[in-house]
């Protein structure tokens, strides 16, 4: 019966000391997990930024194209007139 309550008191010592580590265990994953929270919307607003940023790019790059393109039909015509003189 003693050996019995000493096995008691060693696992309720230990499972309060277990328990207290994990509280504190836990905090700091709660602050890890706010932290991680913060950079995933700080992410989350540049990749926003870089797919807008994008479609600029590729927008300016259609407008290039297509007076590339007028010009292009532009040089034509005028070598097009000078041959026929």
């Amino acid at each position: 019966m003693i050996k019995l309550l000493k096995v008691s008191a060693v696992i309720l010592g230990t499972s309060l000391a277990v328990g207290c580590a994990s509280t504190g265990d836990l905090e700091k994953l709660q602050a890890d997990d706010a932290r991680v929270q913060s950079q995933i919307v700080s992410i989350s607003a540049k990749a926003d930024r870089a797919a807008s940023d994008a479609s600029a790019a590729a927008a300016a790059a259609n407008r290039a194209a297509d007076s590339a393109a007028e010009t292009n039909q532009k040089l034509d015509r005028m070598l097009n007139k000078a041959m026929m003189k």
